[in-house]
């Protein structure tokens, strides 16, 4: 019988497989703590935490792809800043530009029940990103640890804006600014779902930048104890139903929406080789987001809390921590030892407790 969590959150039909399933109550047992400070620098502050980055690729560490530990393309790693681009989740703003490109997504909780996206290139540069949409309080929260990163949005409330005007370690791109290059409207969509941009020319933008550490360590070797799973359900509410289910051909995780595929642009399914569904804490932020009875989500990336990794078709249970703004986010086992992904994308679900997961074991 499935136990589940104490905040019941409807879910559609279909979202669900099979009657072996486990719901892990979001965010139990986690001791967060907000730390809103930052100084620009890389990760020293975090020494006592920090993950040793690994690589099984045959390439040299220089030439490893410090986001998801894949050789370089060509053998040279690029001397570029983490790109960050907000890119829209609701029904309007599907099917998106790029996602597949991305070196890691981060999906994050919106006001109304809704998720949006902060897509991460750095070795990828794929020809066009979007629909791009407004900024969020948690976007800089979560790009703390990416060094000196570049943040493209569209907008976004007062506050918001404010409060990023101060992260001066952080390179700033409203594409509001601009009125074309590198950013483009088309006309095959309806606003605000139709603004786009080319991540090279953002990037030519900002001048000189250097390359992020790596966040997370990555080896093909894949950890013991973890359980085989054919599908994860990732619920943040009744309107977001995403599931996970692993494809043993490609050795990827598909992604969908009550049962369907969640295509990008080209037609391919959005998919990832490791899957982190981060289980954080959230607060209503104060301020409404677009329109009354709209406030947003503020969900805590900097502290501590349980987290289940997703790859090889296997789900591994552990707890993530993160120190502070500038740290990176350390995944740890039952054990205490580091969890590494596989080399390749990686989708983070950073999943609120207003929210739910659960997962269907394997059959046999």
């Amino acid at each position: 019988m499935a136990h589940r969590t104490s905040k019941r959150v409807r879910r559609r039909r279909g979202v669900v497989l099979g009657a072996a399933v486990v719901v892990v109550v979001v965010g139990a047992g986690a001791a967060l703590a907000l730390d809103h400070s930052r100084t620009p620098s890389s990760h020293a502050d975090s020494t006592s935490t920090s993950q040793t980055p690994v690589s099984s690729s045959a390439a040299p560490a220089s030439a490893t792809c410090p986001l998801t530990g894949r050789a370089a393309p060509g053998g040279v790693v690029p001397d570029r800043a983490a790109l960050a681009i907000k890119v829209g989740n609701d029904p309007g703003a599907r099917p998106q530009s790029g996602l597949n490109e991305a070196d890691m997504v981060y999906e994050v909780q919106a006001e109304g029940g809704i998720t949006r996206f902060i897509a991460i290139f750095q070795c990828g540069s794929p020809a066009e990103v979007g629909p791009i949409r407004s900024l969020r309080w948690v976007d800089w929260h979560v790009l703390g640890q990416f060094g000196h990163p570049i943040l493209v949005y569209a907008g976004g409330i007062i506050p918001d804006r404010q409060e990023l005007a101060a992260q001066t370690w952080l390179h700033r791109v409203d594409a509001l600014d601009y009125s074309g290059t590198p950013f483009e409207r088309t006309t095959t969509r309806v606003p605000p779902e139709n603004l786009y941009g080319n991540p090279a020319g953002i990037w030519s933008l900002v001048g000189p930048t250097t390359a992020p550490s790596p966040i997370f360590t990555f080896s093909s070797t894949v950890p013991h104890g973890g359980i085989p799973v054919s599908s994860v359900a990732v619920t943040f509410s009744a309107v977001e139903p995403v599931e996970w289910t692993w494809n043993a051909a490609t050795g990827l995780f598909d992604r969908s929406y009550a049962g369907v595929p969640a295509y990008g642009a080209s037609g391919a399914v959005q998919s990832a080789t490791n899957v982190v569904v981060q289980f954080v804490q959230s607060v209503p932020g104060p301020y409404n987001e677009s329109g009354p009875n709209s406030l947003g989500v503020h969900s805590e990336v900097i502290g501590s809390g349980n987290v289940w990794v997703l790859r090889n078709g296997e789900l591994i249970r552990g707890t993530w921590s993160r120190a502070s703004l500038a740290s990176p986010t350390v995944l740890r086992s039952s054990n205490g030892s580091i969890i590494p992904l596989d080399p390749g994308r990686t989708w983070v679900e950073v999943l609120p407790q207003t929210g739910s997961a659960s997962y269907t074991p394997a059959a046999g």
